[in-house]
């Protein structure tokens, strides 16, 4: 055969093969994240909320009879760690930057389960789990919503999780007006990291995964289980509050589930804190200690004095 037709017919052979290469279907495991990537781009960026809740249960974890009978979660929050100031995402803004961690140290799992209503969001119940067997399912204010995060991807979260604050505080540490919120109010809740496994009825395996990426899903349970944590660095989108122009001492607050959207058995403790003075720098901060107003709702003690931060991370 001719020099000329033995490349072209190579040629041809090799465009063949590509083209039924290209062809084969890609993993399964590719597909899904393609088609969460996909679903991320096509949907618009704002959440426009959901209707109001209706129908709501009481509490049945700070009834006195009906919490004898139920195992029920208790979120609390670590101190916000790992704080710098990032001057990059938002040119001009000076964002202060911290992890955080909601973490279950109560006898029960922190559950829900979300049923599909529209295209971002469900409608979720909370189970409760009974000390007899079996569970109770209330319906509380919790919504779970499709949100874009890490990854470039979309994700099935709680709406209104929890809550970045920040309060201005006077010369003897009392906490006087919130002046700024953090944009982040949804997560995942997940068993991330057993960080108190001495809790009761902690198990040594993650019962609960990472949130779920499939824009296609009609139910999703999401929860942490007692002794476990759904922790995020500092660097996840919207890990920040907005302290631009701001200067004097402050009280850099995370709070867990700011809108009741899980009945615990104690309501009060849901806040920590780091006192910081602006502009930012790590170490000593040389302000006062900090005092919160005590929060609304059963189960606990006035919320004791907060200690001044020493630069020391949570983790």
């Amino acid at each position: 055969m001719p020099k000329p037709l033995i490349i072209a017919a190579s040629v041809l052979a090799f465009a063949l093969t590509a083209s039924a290469f290209t062809a084969l279907p890609a993993p399964s495991e590719g597909r899904r994240y393609a088609a969460a990537a996909a679903a991320a781009r096509a949907q618009p960026a704002r959440f426009t909320p959901p209707p109001a809740p209706t129908g709501l249960d009481p509490n049945p974890c700070i009834d006195p009879l009906q919490r004898k009978r139920l195992y029920c979660p208790d979120l609390v929050m670590k101190r916000p760690f790992g704080l710098y100031v990032d001057a990059r995402t938002q040119p001009g803004r000076l964002l202060l930057r911290a992890g955080n961690s909601i973490d279950n140290i109560g006898a029960g799992p922190a559950e829900l389960h979300g049923v599909r209503r529209k295209a971002s969001w469900m409608v979720a119940w909370q189970r409760i789990y009974r000390r007899d067997g079996g569970r109770v399912r209330v319906r509380t204010r919790a919504y779970l919503y499709f949100k874009r995060a890490h990854l470039g991807l979309r994700w099935w979260k709680v709406w209104r999780a929890a809550r970045f604050e920040l309060w201005r505080l006077d010369q003897r540490g009392r906490a006087t007006v919130r002046v700024r919120v953090g944009p982040k109010v949804s997560y995942c809740f997940r068993d991330l990291r057993r960080t108190r496994p001495w809790v009761m009825r902690s198990p040594q395996t993650p019962v609960y995964p990472a949130c779920s990426t499939d824009p296609q899903a009609q139910r999703v349970t999401l929860g942490t289980s007692p002794g476990w944590s759904d922790i995020y660095p500092p660097t996840y989108p919207e890990q920040w509050i907005d302290v631009t122009g701001l200067h004097g001492c402050f009280a850099y607050v995370h709070v867990a589930d700011p809108a009741n959207s899980i009945y615990e058995s104690n309501e009060r403790n849901n806040r920590a804190a780091v006192v910081v003075r602006l502009p930012y720098r790590s170490g000593p901060q040389g302000c006062p200690r900090a005092k919160l107003p005590t929060p609304e709702g059963p189960s606990a003690p006035e919320v004791p004095p907060l200690p001044p931060d020493n630069g020391v991370d949570a983790y």
